[in-house]
This record gives C-alpha cells, sequence and structure tokens, in this order.
C-alpha cells in the first residue's frame, strides 16, 4: 500500500507541482489550501506525513501542527518562505520533525520523505532487542513506543529517533553535527540549534526534572550521551 502524504499550502502552483512530483515517485497525496482543511483532511484520512507550510489562510501551519501533535505522531515537515530562525525554530517546538525553507529543491523534498519513511520502516534484527528498558522506561523499537511508568510517553518520529540512537549507543557523547549526520539522513543544511530543540522537547518528555535529566546528559563543548547509570 503506498504511502499517504497530505500536503498543505495556500500556492496552488507549488501544491500541484508537489503533487506530480510526489505521485510520480508511488505516494499517494492528499492536498488541503488553508488551516481548516488541513485538519479536516487529516481528520477523514489514515496519513503517513504532513508537508506542511507555514503562512496558511484561516489557521496557520503553527497551530495546524500542534492540533495535529494532540492527537498524531505522523511526521511533520514544514515549509516556509521565510529566513528567521525563530519561524523555523517555532515550528520544531510545536512537534515539527523537519523544516525546509521555499524555494527548494524537489530532490531534497523526495529526499526527506525518503529518510524519514526509511528511518520508521527499520526494525531490530534480533528478538531480545525489540524492546529496551532502563530503569522504568520501556522503549519498543519494533512499535516504536514509549512508556515511562507504566504511562505512554508521545515522541515525535525525531524525537524517537534521538532516542533510538541514545540507548542504542549509551555512553557514547555524539555532536550535533554527528546527531544531525545520523539521524536526519542527509547533509542538513540548517542551524545545528535543530538538535538542541529537539533534545530539549525529548527531555520535557521523558525526564522527570529535566534540568535534572536521569538519562540524557549534556558533554559541554560536545554534545550529548545517554546514561542508564543509578
Amino acid at each position: 500500500m503506498p504511502k499517504k502524504i497530505l500536503l498543505v499550502d495556500d500556492e496552488p502552483l507549488m501544491l500541484k507541482g508537489l503533487k506530480y512530483s510526489l505521485e510520480q515517485e508511488g505516494y499517494e497525496t492528499l492536498t488541503a489550501m488553508d488551516g481548516e482543511e488541513a485538519l479536516s483532511v487529516f481528520a477523514a484520512n489514515q496519513v503517513d506525513l504532513v508537508l506542511l507550510d507555514v503562512m496558511l489562510p484561516k489557521m496557520d501551519g503553527i497551530q495546524v501542527c500542534q492540533r495535529i501533535r494532540e492527537q498524531s505522531n505522523v511526521p511533520i515537515i514544514m515549509l516556509t518562505a521565510k529566513g528567521e530562525d525563530m519561524d523555523k525554530i517555532l515550528g520544531l517546538e510545536y512537534g515539527a520533525d523537519d523544516y525546509m525553507t521555499k524555494p527548494f529543491n524537489v530532490l531534497e523534498v523526495k529526499a526527506r520523505i525518503k529518510s524519514i519513511f526509511r528511518r520508521a520502516s527499520q526494525q531490530p534484527h534480533t528478538e531480545e532487542k525489540k524492546v529496551v528498558r532502563v530503569h522504568d522506561m520501556e522503549v519498543n523499537l519494533v512499535n516504536r513506543s514509549v512508556t515511562l511508568g507504566g504511562k505512554d510517553v508521545r515522541l515525535t518520529a525525531k524525537e524517537f529517533d534521538l532516542l533510538q540512537l541514545f540507548i542504542q549507543n549509551r555512553g557514547k557523547v555524539f555532536s550535533r553535527e554527528a546527531m544531525l549526520e545520523t539521524v536526519w539522513k542527509y547533509d542538513y543544511m540548517g542551524d545545528a540549534r535543530t538538535v538542541d530543540v529537539h533534545i530539549r522537547r525529548l527531555r520535557e518528555k521523558i525526564e522527570r526534572i529535566p534540568s535534572q535529566p536521569e538519562f540524557i546528559f549534556t558533554k559541554w563543548g560536545v554534545g550529548y550521551y545517554f546514561t542508564d547509570k543509578d
């Protein structure tokens, strides 16, 4: 069954071009031209990924992203015509997995989408690695779910990818650049602060006191690492 992608943009030519290009790759596409329509289409369909413009009529992309995140962990790539870092970081704050600045090359869009789907489809090769337990946190690497103290923790696709990278490499310090290369899986043109935003969001979800972490630690001047020390 082909992956279903929701394209949200108020520029008809942009929407038409993306739709054509992605359908040529074998994806099924749905479209919306404003924020309210996007939420309506999303609610009525089983969507695998959302390509979401920031500037939209009726309801902007940040609001749409936030509303989707309240009910789903579907991967979201934000599209923005603005160059300000704040717009990009704000999108990530509300749960977007990635962002692209217009104008962009459609080949790069395809590459990023393929990267997200490839990461989501990867499964552990051995039975014993399907579920990882660290103290009272349980990470299922097959269905990509996390529980903490028996309660479900909702992570975005990129947050889960980061957590998986950490727990499979406990004690190893990863620089921001290494995490971008390993998790984002492409020649990232953005700012390494993207990693800091995702790490902060991940800590807020799995650490009881984010400022006093139990799992994800900072190696000042180098990067981040995961430890399960008592």
